[in-house]
């Protein structure tokens, strides 16, 4: 049996995204490549960090010892999966170097491109 809401999909080309609007790869394009030998590997496209300009700063927190990014998130922004985000806001590919090292500041944001009230017009 077809799933008319897929059939509808496919025939207007629209897409359904993989990932939900809270995760860090929405709107990353998974793409295709064969292989020589016929195989079929599919990947996401590179998700590249963004400019810390285009977040606006909430509050800072100060590393302490034993702190973790799942912990922060949750406190913060009330989800430990949204740890990304403040991954984003300072620049890290690699979450862990974020509490590496106590006493590091730590930058708490908006997400990407909502203004803040310093940035409001």
């Amino acid at each position: 049996m077809i799933d008319p809401i897929q059939a509808f999909m496919q025939a207007n080309s629209l897409v359904a995204p993989l990932f939900p609007p809270e995760s860090r790869y929405h709107g990353i394009a998974a793409v295709q490549v064969t292989q020589s030998d016929g195989t079929v590997v599919v990947y996401l496209k590179r998700r590249f960090v963004p400019p810390p300009e285009n977040f606006s700063l909430l509050l800072e927190h100060t590393v302490s010892g034993g702190d973790r990014l799942d912990n922060l998130a949750a406190h913060y922004i009330g989800d430990p999966t949204q740890y990304w985000r403040i991954c984003d806001a300072n620049g890290a590919i690699r979450p862990a170097e974020l509490t590496e090292i106590v006493g590091k500041v730590l930058s708490i944001t908006l997400p990407e491109g909502i203004p803040g009230v310093s940035d409001a017009g």
